[in-house]
């Protein structure tokens, strides 16, 4: 499956999860791509939208492969075998500069948005899509602590084998395209997929907010 931008996937996304439309539920979208079809699914099934900012901890040599991941509560998911031979003074180092920036991208975003509360209620975790699933696992993690009822995981592609191993964590996953021979890089999927700054994600949540005020008033 191929989609022409994150919006269309946010669209499609949210008909696959068209039967939560009437559960109390909160959209947790991660930066930055990840809020492009948060706001779509948000938007479509009337949810209340909200972060979660895991960050990936690349590995010394190559640090475009994630050999962990962290989120700005502390939650660290990592890969056994790939951090076996790493130097653990590195290892810590890069965690805590990693938690650092999860930390001041959720000031940065949210600012003094009011968090939407989750427990006891449907939390559906939403990526522009999935490779190694470090960053998906340690989303899970910090969600988990929230106690929502059950937690949903959605995103447009999954490789088949990272699927597997998420299915363990959640209550249910979504995926448009679960693929046996993965591309190699969710960019793969999109014809578009530029990379989205700070100021673009903070622009989608205040037209999100702005339209949400709208329609309560209506």
């Amino acid at each position: 499956m191929h989609f022409k931008d994150r919006s269309q996937a946010g669209k499609m996304l949210a008909d696959a999860l068209a039967e939560h439309r009437n559960e109390d539920m909160v959209i947790y979208a991660l930066p930055r791509g990840g809020v492009v079809l948060g706001v779509e699914i948000a938007s479509r099934l009337d949810a209340p939208l909200d972060l979660v900012i895991p960050r990936k901890i690349g590995h010394p040599d190559q640090p475009e492969y994630g050999v962990c991941a962290v989120t700005e509560d502390g939650h660290l998911v990592c890969s056994k075998h790939e951090i076996a031979g790493l130097d653990p003074g590195w290892l810590t180092a890069e965690v805590q500069k990693q938690q650092a920036e999860a930390k001041r991208r959720i000031h940065e975003y949210l600012k003094d948005w009011a968090m939407p509360q989750i427990e006891g209620k449907t939390a559906i975790i939403v990526d522009d899509g999935v490779a190694t699933g470090l960053t998906m696992l340690a989303a899970v993690e910090e969600v988990k602590d929230r106690h929502p009822s059950q937690i949903v995981l959605a995103a447009p592609v999954i490789p088949s084998d990272v699927a597997d191993r998420l299915k363990r964590y959640v209550d249910e996953l979504v995926a448009l395209d679960i693929p046996t021979f993965y591309l190699g890089t969710v960019g793969a999927y999109y014809d578009k997929f530029e990379q989205l700054n700070d100021k673009a994600v903070v622009k989608l949540i205040e037209q999100h907010k702005s339209k949400t005020a709208d329609a309560t008033k209506r």
